[in-house]
C-alpha cells in the first residue's frame, strides 16, 4: 500500500501545472473577461483565444513568464491611491492562480477576517463588530475598551523577503509555484514599494521602491495582502488568546474589558509587526471606550446601532451632487446613476441616518437639463 500511495503522490500534478492546465486556463479567461467582454483589450485577445491562452501556458511551462507593463492612474475613493493595472494577458494569469490557491489558503485564515474574501466585506465586518459591542456592553462589570489598529501604507510597505518566505512555508514542495509568485511578486521592471511615512503623491516612480510593495489593482495582491497579514492574526488569536478580534485588510478592533490589557497587547502587536512582518502602526491607533464609539470600515460603531462617519457622509453628498450634475448634462445615463445610487442606500440601510434621507430627498433630484429629455428622477428610498 505505501508503495501505491507513493505511485499516486508521483503522479499528482504540480501546483504550477494545475494553474497552466488548459482547463484552468479557460476558466481563468472567462473570469477576467466577466463583465468586460466588450473591451477593446478583451475583444483581441478573445479573436485569437486559442493561440493567446498556447502562448501563456508556454511561458508557464518554460517558465519564461514575465509581468507585462502596468498602466498606472489614482482613484480619490476611499482615499487616493495609485492603482496599477495589468494588461489582460496577465490578468489572465491572475487569475489562474488565484483559482488554484485561493480557496486553500482562504481555509487557513481566520473567520472575522472580512477584506478581499467571498462572503465577508465591509457589510458583515460592521455587523461582527456592532454584535459585539452591544454584547459587551451588557455585561455586568467594567465598562468595555476597544483597540483600534492601522498599518501604515500596508500595501506599498510588504516585504517581498517576508511574503516570500510565508508562501515556501506553506508551499515547500512547489518550485514551479514559487517560480511563478515570485515573478509576480519581484517585477523586475515596475517598483511599488514607498518609503516610511510617504504617501505615493511625494514619491515620484524613480524612488519607488523594488524591496517592497504589492501593486494596488492586481487579484493576487488582493489575496497575498490577507496571507501576509493572516500570520499576525493567528499571533493574536494564540499568542494574545484575543476573543473579541477581526480584520479588515489592514484595519484591526479589538475588545476587552481592561485598557491596561490592551496598552500590553498594542505594544506586542506592535513588536510582532516591527520584528517578524517588518510593518509599522500609524498614528490612527487608538484605545477608547465601546459604549462612545468605534470607528471602523466607515462607521461609527455603537452597541445596539451604527452611523456613517461625518467623513463618509460628506463624501456621499459630494458623489451625490457630482453624478445629479452629470445625469443633468447627459454625461450618463440614468443606469449609472441608479447603480450609483443604489450602492449608497444598501450600505446607508444597515446605518442609522434619518438626517441623511431627508437631505437627499431635499437636495438630489436628478432631471435631464435638455427640455426635450424626459425627465428622470430616482424613487430614493424604494
Amino acid at each position: 500500500m505505501e508503495g501505491v500511495t507513493a505511485i499516486k503522490e508521483a503522479e499528482k500534478p504540480s501546483l504550477l501545472e494545475r494553474i497552466y492546465s488548459w482547463e484552468n486556463l479557460l476558466n481563468a479567461y472567462h473570469e477576467a473577461a466577466s463583465e468586460k467582454w466588450y473591451r477593446s483589450d478583451v475583444l483581441a485577445f478573445s479573436a485569437r483565444l486559442e493561440e493567446n491562452l498556447i502562448e501563456i501556458q508556454n511561458s508557464l511551462i518554460w517558465r519564461t513568464y514575465k509581468v507585462g507593463r502596468y498602466r498606472e492612474f489614482y482613484v480619490s475613493e476611499p482615499k487616493r491611491r495609485l492603482i496599477m493595472a495589468l494588461s489582460f494577458p496577465d490578468r489572465v494569469v491572475q487569475w489562474a492562480v488565484y483559482l488554484q490557491v485561493n480557496k486553500e489558503l482562504d481555509n487557513g485564515m481566520i473567520y472575522h477576517s472580512y477584506g478581499c474574501r467571498v462572503g465577508k466585506g465591509t457589510t458583515r465586518a460592521a455587523d461582527r463588530l456592532q454584535y459585539w459591542a452591544t454584547l459587551v456592553d451588557r455585561k455586568p462589570g467594567p465598562s468595555w475598551h476597544y483597540l483600534k489598529l492601522d498599518i501604515s501604507k500596508y500595501f506599498y510597505r510588504v516585504d517581498h523577503k517576508v511574503l516570500l518566505g510565508i508562501l515556501r512555508r506553506k508551499y515547500p514542495d512547489e518550485d514551479g509555484f514559487l517560480w511563478l509568485m515570485e515573478t509576480i511578486i519581484n517585477c523586475d521592471h515596475t517598483p511599488f514599494g514607498l518609503p516610511p511615512g510617504k504617501t505615493a503623491d511625494e514619491v515620484p516612480p524613480s524612488e519607488r521602491l523594488f524591496e517592497v510593495g504589492m501593486p494596488i489593482g492586481n487579484l493576487t495582491s488582493q489575496l497575498l495582502a490577507n496571507v501576509c497579514l493572516n500570520e499576525l492574526d493567528q499571533y493574536i488569536k494564540h499568542e494574545l488568546k484575543a476573543h473579541f478580534y477581526e480584520r479588515y485588510m489592514d484595519d484591526m478592533a479589538l475588545l476587552h474589558p481592561y485598557a491596561a490589557v490592551l496598552n500590553v497587547w498594542q505594544v506586542k502587536i506592535e513588536g510582532y509587526l516591527n520584528n517578524e512582518l517588518h510593518l509599522e502602526l500609524n498614528g490612527k491607533t487608538t484605545i477608547g471606550l465601546v459604549k462612545r464609539g468605534i470607528t471602523f470600515v466607515g462607521c461609527r460603531i455603537f452597541p445596539g446601532y451604527r452611523k456613517p462617519t461625518k467623513q463618509s457622509v460628506k463624501k456621499m453628498k459630494a458623489r451625490m451632487r457630482y453624478i445629479a450634475k452629470e445625469y443633468e448634462a447627459g454625461l450618463i445615463d440614468f443606469d449609472a446613476v441608479d447603480a450609483t445610487m443604489q450602492s449608497y442606500f444598501g450600505m446607508l440601510s444597515h446605518c442609522s441616518t434619518h438626517g441623511l434621507q431627508k437631505w437627499i430627498e431635499k437636495n438630489i433630484v436628478f432631471k435631464r437639463k435638455e427640455p426635450a429629455t424626459e425627465a428622470k428622477e430616482v424613487n430614493l428610498w424604494t
